[in-house]
């Protein structure tokens, strides 16, 4: 986002100090707005360079008695030096016309007429009016880059206490509404904020019952989709009441503010739209901040989210799937014994089937990243799909080898004990059975080991378990 003029951070200025610039920035017409000065204004400078020139000629006939002529040339570089510095570079430039023609009157021979004898009276006018002349240019110019210096002074402390209001704004709402009011404030005008959220829409205004136009909502749409100013005072467009402008970062336009005037005039000037871009460049910071606040919370609630949901998830793979898988074991053993109803355990056995089918189903709608298959050496397990490739080339393993595998690879490099692989894969009730597994196992590594009886793969932890080795081979 291009900014202008440097801001200075809001942390290191004088709340007092700001306070009064932005009051300056209100009160000052030259700050806001390069008016020129009215008939009254520039009839009282000339009269008052011209009072002042007098005061000098006065002065000067009182000294030229006593002491002579030559110290009274000093006296008019005085009054043109003030009129450099109250009224500028015109009223200097007619005082040091009037000086050099007072003293030409008054104190050259022949004296009371405009007429020059004495060619060192000459040459003093010519030298008096060359030094007043050079004065008047070098203070008006001085007068002038201290105008402007203030002018900057009082933009950057208007824009600073402008960024400051916002920053204290913790949604966009609130910075949008405060924008508006420091706006229409600083611009002594109506002001709005129109998004465009399922269409433009009035988010803030000031006052609050400002209204915009079907016209003004149309003038504001078209900014809102060029980026453009639209509206009163636009290219000589006068059919619509508000003033827009864009407020819009590197990436897009944001909103768009509309500026207007209860008596219809345009509301802002030339003078004025660099400050107003800056004020708006300041909205559009305050404005993505906090839609990046926004976007951070909803990111932090979602890991949590996630977190909570891994939590049951594996909740339900280590704690519920085993006793399923219990419940359906011990229904096939009732089966094979004939002991109590067939239909009461067929329909048991069933409901099993279905329960661990949806558990399945369940531990496999976890985040993408979860559900990648799993690389170890030149083994992939991919979990999700339930397929086994060694060097790209599928391997058929059986129900209990493929368990062992799955379990073994959720917590790779980690020993899993004997009991703990027997309960996920058999369930409880065979959970002391060491010989289902040790088979398990050998078939597994005849099926995956490179060298079978030299296993790098899944490794023996000697009176412990089993653990699958991610090393590089």
């Amino acid at each position: 986002m291009c900014i202008k003029f440097g801001i200075l951070t809001p942390n290191f200025l004088d709340e007092r100090v700001v306070r009064e610039q932005i009051q300056r920035m209100k009160m000052n017409p030259f700050l806001l707005d390069k008016q020129s000065p009215d008939l009254a204004r520039s009839t009282k400078e000339y009269a008052g360079s011209f009072l002042a020139v007098s005061a000098a000629t006065l002065a000067g006939l009182l000294i030229a008695q006593r002491w002579g002529d030559d110290p009274v040339v000093l006296l008019y570089i005085l009054p043109v030096l003030g009129a450099a510095i109250y009224g500028g570079l015109w009223p200097a430039m007619f005082t040091a016309v009037t000086s050099t023609l007072a003293y030409n009157f008054f104190f050259t021979a022949p004296y009371r007429t405009f007429l020059i004898h004495s060619p060192a009276d000459v040459t003093t006018v010519v030298v008096l009016f060359l030094v007043a002349l050079v004065t008047s240019q070098l203070a008006s110019q001085l007068r002038d880059q201290a105008r402007l210096a203030a002018a900057h002074a009082a933009r950057n402390g208007t824009i600073a206490g402008f960024a400051r209001k916002l920053l204290s704004c913790a949604s966009e709402q609130d910075i949008s509404q405060t924008a508006v009011d420091e706006l229409a404030d600083l611009f002594g005008c109506n002001a709005v904020l129109v998004a465009e959220t399922n269409g433009p829409h009035m988010a803030a205004s000031a006052p609050s019952q400002a209204a915009l136009a079907p016209s003004d909502l149309a003038a504001a749409a078209l900014t809102l989709a060029t980026g453009q100013p639209a509206g009163r005072g636009i290219q000589g467009v006068n059919l619509v009441d508000w003033h827009f402008r864009p407020v819009a970062s590197n990436r897009a336009v944001l909103a768009a503010v509309g500026l207007a005037r209860d008596d219809g005039s345009v509301p802002i000037t030339e003078s004025q739209t660099l400050l107003l871009e800056n004020l708006l460049d300041q909205t559009a910071l305050a404005i993505e901040r906090a839609r990046l606040e926004s976007d951070v919370r909803d990111v932090v609630l979602l890991r949590e989210r996630d977190a909570i949901r891994s939590g049951l998830l594996a909740s339900i793979g280590e704690d519920v799937k085993p006793r399923l898988t219990a419940i359906g074991a011990a229904a096939r053993e009732l089966k094979r014994s004939g002991q109590g109803s067939k239909s009461v355990i067929t329909g048991i056995a069933t409901e099993v089937i279905k329960l661990d089918r949806y558990i399945d189903n369940l531990l496999n709608i976890g985040p993408v990243e979860e559900r990648l298959p799993i690389s170890i050496r030149n083994l992939t397990i991919d979990l999700h799909l339930r397929i086994v490739r060694k060097a790209g080339v599928e391997v058929h393993l059986t129900p209990k080898e493929y368990g062992v595998l799955s379990e073994l690879a959720k917590h790779q490099g980690r020993v899993l004990p004997h009991r703990q692989l027997l309960m996920a894969v058999w369930g409880p009730a065979h959970s002391d059975q060491i010989d289902y597994l040790r088979v398990a196992i050998r078939s597994l590594r005849q099926k995956l080991e490179q060298h079978p009886e030299a296993p790098v793969l899944i490794v023996n932890e000697p009176a412990v378990g089993y653990r699958l080795d991610p090393g590089r081979a």
